[in-house]
């Protein structure tokens, strides 16, 4: 049996990849196939920890045309992530794998607060961790919340589960058709560059902990196996 490259990982998923092709809401066929892949990592011993993001249900924009107040917008965003969540969790424990969601914002009749020792102690029992909420503080993406939970936990690496794009381009490759893919960065680097990798402040965060990054392709069946076990796809991003 081959021996995964990471032992703790941090996966991050938005919610526009749990949408798919619809584009909204969550797509039940994306969910169990994210799951069956999230459950032979499991298997291989990879201790997971999740991020998940809610643009699916509710995004910013929305707000900002209604003229709604920006925290009270992400506030309902942090809600849209606690129910990718709770649905993450309940496909997960239907394949067997026990999962617990902890939230950033207290509602104890459906998940944990967030405490980062107890988090680390579900990890150790073999436990899916789901980190929903973002960081409970308005202005802050899910990028932010992956960088600060992965370093919180101790992850070895970030795993950016990115909808149909597989890997960091130079430019946007469906707009531009000249876009180059990298195959390896530094986060200095997708700073300086400005590229849309994670926002400015997850990419400090990672860097200054020296958390690497891979991007990849979420829908290519077996990817996230292939990059816990070492393989070499999508863009990796070193710490330093």
């Amino acid at each position: 049996m081959v021996e995964p490259k990471y032992r703790r990982v941090l996966l991050k998923v938005s919610g526009e990849a749990l949408a798919g092709e619809k584009g909204f809401g969550i797509n039940p066929s994306v969910v169990n196939g994210l799951v069956k892949e999230i459950k032979e990592i499991h298997a291989l011993g990879v201790e997971v920890a999740i991020v998940v993001g809610g643009g699916n249900i509710w995004r910013g924009n929305i707000g900002a045309e209604m003229g709604m107040e920006r925290s009270q917008a992400d506030y309902m965003g942090m809600l849209a992530t606690v129910m990718n969540g709770l649905a993450l969790q309940d496909t997960l424990e239907n394949l067997g794998v026990p999962t617990r969601v902890q939230t950033s914002i207290e509602m104890r009749q459906i998940a944990e607060p967030y405490i980062r020792r107890r988090a680390i102690r579900h990890l150790e029992k073999r436990r899916v961790v789901i980190f929903a909420g973002g960081t409970g503080n308005p202005y802050f993406t899910t990028d932010t919340t992956a960088a600060l939970r992965a370093v919180e936990i101790g992850a070895d690496v970030i795993l950016m589960a990115k909808n149909n794009v597989d890997g960091v381009y130079s430019a946007d490759p469906k707009l531009d058709m000249n876009a180059t893919k990298f195959e390896e960065l530094t986060h200095m680097e997708v700073i300086s560059k400005g590229l849309s990798v994670m926002d400015s402040t997850a990419s400090s965060l990672s860097m200054d902990n020296d958390i690497p990054l891979v991007v990849f392709n979420m829908n290519e069946p077996g990817n996230i196996k292939r990059v816990c076990l070492g393989e070499q796809i999508g863009t990796t991003v070193r710490g330093k």
